[in-house]
């Protein structure tokens, strides 16, 4: 018998072969680096490119989203990204998880900018990190998931697709201020630039069907490039970067309402608690995605959130996840390691310092990206089927309300539907007391409790 190669070897968690721990032996095998390796170095490499050009747009749609400047949301990223490859020397949480700014809390910090004003944001943000500090220090992140079931959250999800889908509808037929009309609203530019965005959307969801399985970042490179093409033949609207100074402040609170205290306490549990929730997901999907099976250790992934999250306090930053749709890209691009995040952060650094290139993006191929990242959440409510008919009523419900009344608002009022509903069938139909239905559900918090429901 030939010997097995030492690569070939996978490492469980306490440094044993698997074969040989059922067998009792115990192998001294130093396990694989999550921050490098030098075999995979060439791949590491090429998919953190090919993954930091895809994630710009992304990026910047999620910016214009949350009314935080584009710059601003670039250096998050970046910054998430570089404590992200050095957390993988420590605590690796995930191995090819890629950073960016959250998608499903673009919505909420919109809200968090109308009502506290920017010059607040920085504070927030720091109280959101200290939370998730706390969380991730008490592991507290299996009790969340324990009080939210998934498919709330999915639903949650789903409204802010909605949210994020009608705000860039709008990019697919806005035209140059010269081509207004005062007398006709759809004239023949508006038509023309509706139809322009309609075949580039067209175009790039048969170029996803074809390509989402093994080069996911082509739909969006041929998109952007043929709309730069487009833009030297046509008048269309470009993406506009304000050059804004980034630079580093303490995040103090500009406020001394007491009642301002108590919403914004409320506000920054509100985002520590969606970001935990959706960084777990995004976990145990990566985990699934892993080109060499490794397991993930959510809360080490939590630790490098919080710690970016912290950091990008203090030059006014948004806050960070490993998201889904680019740690999929960066899988499919060859990544193996976390050093191709360190190459997705000096990718987006650059921009960050030559913002003025992203002026040359149409708007109408950015709305593209955006409208199908939208309705890619609100997709996931096919994920609730498998719960039954009564998560999925309940999910859909869900998101109407985070659609029509707010994200925080709309999930606190599905969730006290759903524990009334649960109460009601427990107390009625199987005549179960209410002090016992009370003792039921905290004992599900408990080390022995049962899982989520």
């Amino acid at each position: 018998m030939s010997p097995t190669k030492h690569h070939d070897i996978p490492v469980s968690p306490d440094h044993s072969h698997p074969a040989a721990a059922g067998a009792g032996i115990q192998l001294d095998i130093k396990p694989a680096s999550a921050a490098f390796e030098a075999k995979y170095l060439a791949r590491d490499i090429q998919a953190g490119i090919i993954t930091g050009a895809m994630a710009i747009p992304l990026s910047v749609g999620i910016a214009l989203m949350s009314d935080y400047p584009i710059k601003v949301a670039l250096a998050t990223v970046a910054f998430a990204c570089f404590i992200g490859w050095i957390n993988a020397f420590i605590k690796p949480g995930n191995y090819i998880g890629a950073p960016g700014v959250a998608a499903g809390l673009a919505p909420v910090l919109a809200m968090g900018v109308a009502n506290f004003g920017m010059e607040n944001m920085a504070f927030v943000i720091f109280l959101t990190s200290a939370m998730q500090a706390l969380i991730w220090k008490f592991n507290w992140q299996k009790y969340i998931l324990l009080a939210v079931p998934s498919y709330l959250v999915e639903g949650l999800l789903a409204g802010v697709g909605l949210k994020i889908a009608l705000k860039f509808l709008t990019f697919t037929y806005e035209i140059p201020a010269e081509q207004e009309s005062a007398e006709v609203f759809w004239n023949g530019a508006r038509i023309q630039m509706a139809l322009v965005s309609l075949a580039g959307f067209v175009a790039f969801l048969y170029l996803f069907s074809k390509y989402k399985d093994n080069k996911p970042a082509v739909p969006y490179f041929l998109l952007i490039g043929a709309s730069i093409v487009v833009a030297q033949f046509l008048p269309v609207p470009m993406l506009h970067v304000d050059n804004v100074d980034l630079m580093l402040a303490l995040p103090l609170p500009h406020f001394d309402s007491a009642l301002t205290w108590v919403y914004i306490i409320s506000f920054a549990a509100m985002l520590a608690v969606i970001d935990v929730i959706e960084q777990v997901m995004s976990n145990a999907a990566i985990e699934k995605i892993d080109p060499l099976g490794r397991k993930c250790n959510t809360n080490n992934s939590l630790l490098a959130m919080w710690i970016g999250n912290m950091g990008a306090s203090f030059f006014g930053g948004m806050t960070n996840l490993d998201g889904l749709a680019k740690s999929t890209t960066n899988k499919l691009a060859g990544a193996r390691t976390k050093f191709s995040v360190l190459v997705i952060g000096i990718v987006i650094t650059f921009f960050v310092m030559n913002s003025q290139y992203l002026e040359y993006l149409p708007k109408f191929s950015l709305a593209a990206i955006m409208i199908f990242t939208g309705w890619k959440m609100i997709m996931g409510l096919w994920h609730v089927i498998h719960y039954g008919q009564y998560a999925m009523v309940l999910a859909t419900v869900c998101a109407l309300l985070v659609y029509k009344v707010g994200i925080f608002e709309g999930l606190l009022i599905a969730m006290a539907v759903h524990g009334l509903i649960n109460y009601v069938v427990f107390s009625q139909a199987d005549k179960i007391p209410g002090k016992v239905i009370i003792k039921k559900y905290l004992d599900k918090f408990s080390s022995s409790g049962g899982g989520a429901d």
